[in-house]
């Protein structure tokens, strides 16, 4: 799955989710709260926190449609600056 870091990133943007309940890969990130605006400053925390640039073929509104698809681009893009 994810860090922790990840969903303590992602969950003060989506409004729409009680604190008590799971984030799940499928959770669709729309349907829980997140507008246009949460994903841009969304996208600024994620790159600032993990030290990564989204690629322009990553800003997508398919990158940003579930959490599961979310962290496998960020993981993707982690492991290419690791390596």
């Amino acid at each position: 799955m994810w860090d922790d870091r990840f969903e303590h990133i992602l969950r003060p943007f989506l409004p729409f989710l009680p604190p008590q309940e799971e984030l799940t890969p499928e959770s669709d990130l729309k349907d829980l709260g997140l507008d246009s605006l949460g994903t841009v400053q969304l996208l600024g925390t994620l790159e600032e926190d993990y030290q990564v640039r989204f690629r322009d073929s990553a800003l997508t509104m398919d990158t940003f449609r579930t959490a599961g698809v979310l962290w496998d681009t960020l993981r993707g893009m982690l492991q290419s600056t690791a390596g």
